[in-house]
C-alpha cells in the first residue's frame, strides 16, 4: 500500500506542500529494482509500466571551507518532483579523510532550523544508522518506504563524528542552512540547537525518488548563472526551478507549446565554474561522469558554460573544443545534450563578444548538438544585442535577476528535452 513518507495526505503528484500530519511508522530498508529502471537512449523512453530512480533534488559537490566536528548539519532543500522511496546521496569526494556520519534523518522543514513535529525519519545505510565515506566517495542510502510530495520543503540533518577534516559540500546555496551546536541533534525537531545560519549544503549533493511513468530526469550543467547566484535566497528562483515549476504545471497556453510531461529537474552548476580548466570547482569537463552522467535517471543534459572561459581568455574555438568533448561523451552513453546559447555580458569587451557570438553561432547552426535552448535571446535587450533587458538584470550586468531567471526557465521548457539521433 502507498502511503504518504513523511505522512502528507493527498495527491501523490501534488505539486504544492500539503497540510502536515503526524509521522507512522513506516518500514524502512532496500526495496527490489524495479523492470526498465536501468538507463534508456534518447527518444527510446521507459516502458509505460516502469518505476525508475529519478532526481528530485542534486548540487554539485565542491570543497568548503568550514570547520566541522561532532555537529549537526540541518540542509534545507526542496524536491522538484514527487515519488516514492526517497534516498539521499551524500559525498565525500574532496574530503581529506575519511568521514563517519553517526546519524542521517529526513524530515519536513517548518521553517528556520526547526522540522515539522512527527515528520523527522531515519535514513539507513545498508539496514545501519551510520556510515563511513572514505575520502573520494560518495554513499546512498536505503530508500525510505512512502511517497513525498512535489515542490516540498525538506530538511536533511546530518550528524558527523568527530572531526571532519575538508568539508565536501555546495558554497552557493542561495538557500539557508543550519550548523549546530557540539554533539547529535539530528533528530531535534526546534532550532534550539541551530544557532548558525549558513549559504552552504555540506555533504548532501542529490536526493531520488522511486517516479513511475516519468520520463527521467533533466540535468542542468553549468556555472553561476544555473547556480541561480543574483536570484533572491530561499525563494528557489534559479532558472532550473523555475523549469522544473513549468514541467510540472504544463503550458499556460497554446503558444508555449505541447504539453510536457513533469520531469526530474537536477541543478548542477557551480558559481565560477569552467568548461575547460579547474577553478571555482573542477572543469566541466572534469566532472562531467560524476555530476551528470553517474546520476540516476538523466536522459537529457542541458549545458550553459562558457562565459568565464572566454572571461579568462578562452577562444571560442577553446570552448567550442570542450562542448564537442561533452557532446561526445553525453553521446557515447546514450544521452542526450542541449546546448544553451551564452547571455550577455555587457562589460565583457569587444573581443569576447565576438567569442561569445561565435560559440552561441556553434550552438545554433552547428546540428552537433540534439537542441538548442535560446537563453541569449531570452533575457537580451533587443535595443542592445550584447547587453541584457534591464527587467532581466540584477544589477551586475552578468547575471540575471528573478525575472530574468523565470524567463530562462520558460526558454528551457519550451525545448525539446530529449531526442531521437
Amino acid at each position: 500500500m502507498n502511503r504518504n513518507l513523511f505522512n502528507r495526505p493527498g495527491p501523490r503528484w501534488a505539486a504544492a506542500a500539503l497540510t502536515a500530519g503526524l509521522l507512522t511508522a513506516l518500514s524502512i530498508g532496500p526495496s527490489a529494482a524495479a523492470p526498465g529502471a536501468g538507463p534508456s537512449g534518447p527518444g527510446e523512453g521507459r516502458p509505460a509500466s516502469s518505476t525508475a530512480q529519478d532526481g528530485t533534488w542534486a548540487a554539485s559537490a565542491d570543497r568548503t571551507n568550514a570547520v566541522l566536528a561532532a555537529q549537526t548539519v540541518r540542509n534545507v532543500v526542496r524536491t522538484n518532483i514527487g515519488g516514492s522511496d526517497l534516498r539521499i546521496s551524500l559525498s565525500n569526494v574532496f574530503g581529506s579523510q575519511a568521514v563517519t556520519f553517526g546519524r542521517v534523518m529526513a524530515g519536513l522543514h517548518a521553517g528556520g532550523g526547526a522540522i515539522q513535529p512527527g515528520s523527522n525519519r531515519q535514513v539507513t545505510f545498508g539496514g545501519s544508522p551510520s556510515v563511513t565515506a572514505p575520502p573520494g566517495a560518495q554513499v546512498l542510502s536505503d530508500p525510505l518506504s512512502g511517497t513525498v510530495a512535489a515542490q516540498q520543503d525538506l530538511t536533511v540533518s546530518v550528524y558527523v563524528q568527530g572531526s571532519a577534516g575538508t568539508v565536501t559540500g555546495h558554497n552557493l546555496a542561495e538557500q539557508t542552512s543550519y550548523v549546530s551546536t557540539p554533539g547529535d541533534h539530528a533528530a531535534d525537531e526546534s532550532a534550539s540547537a541551530f544557532p548558525t545560519a549558513v549559504s552552504n549544503w555540506y555533504w548532501l549533493d542529490g536526493i531520488v525518488v522511486a517516479a513511475p511513468k516519468q520520463p527521467a530526469t533533466v540535468a542542468a550543467l553549468g556555472d553561476s548563472i544555473t547556480d541561480g547566484y543574483g536570484s533572491t535566497p530561499n525563494t528557489n528562483s534559479r532558472w532550473p526551478d523555475f523549469l522544473a515549476r513549468d514541467l510540472l504545471d504544463g503550458p499556460k497556453s497554446k503558444a508555449d507549446g505541447p504539453k510536457s510531461k513533469a520531469m526530474g529537474v537536477i541543478n548542477e552548476g557551480i558559481s565560477g565554474n569552467k568548461v575547460l580548466s579547474d577553478g571555482a570547482g573542477v572543469s566541466a569537463l572534469a566532472r562531467f561522469d560524476r555530476d551528470v552522467l553517474a546520476k540516476p535517471g538523466v536522459e537529457t543534459v542541458i549545458l550553459l558554460e562558457g562565459i568565464n572561459d572566454i572571461s579568462g581568455g578562452a577562444t571560442a574555438d577553446q570552448v567550442i573544443s570542450g562542448y564537442r568533448q561533452l557532446i561526445a561523451r553525453a553521446h557515447a552513453e546514450g544521452t542526450c545534450i542541449l546546448g544553451g546559447t551564452l547571455t550577455p555580458f555587457e562589460t565583457a569587451g569587444a573581443q569576447r563578444e565576438v567569442y561569445r557570438t561565435a560559440v552561441n553561432e556553434f550552438i545554433r547552426t552547428s546540428g552537433e548538438f540534439d537542441g538548442v535552448v535560446e537563453f541569449d535571446a531570452a533575457i537580451r535587450d533587443p535595443a542592445n544585442q550584447d547587453g541584457m533587458l534591464p527587467a532581466y538584470d540584477s544589477g551586475d550586468h552578468l547575471h540575471p535577476g528573478d525575472a530574468g531567471y523565470r524567463a530562462m526557465g520558460d526558454a528551457a521548457a519550451r525545448a525539446q528535452l530529449g531526442c531521437t539521433r
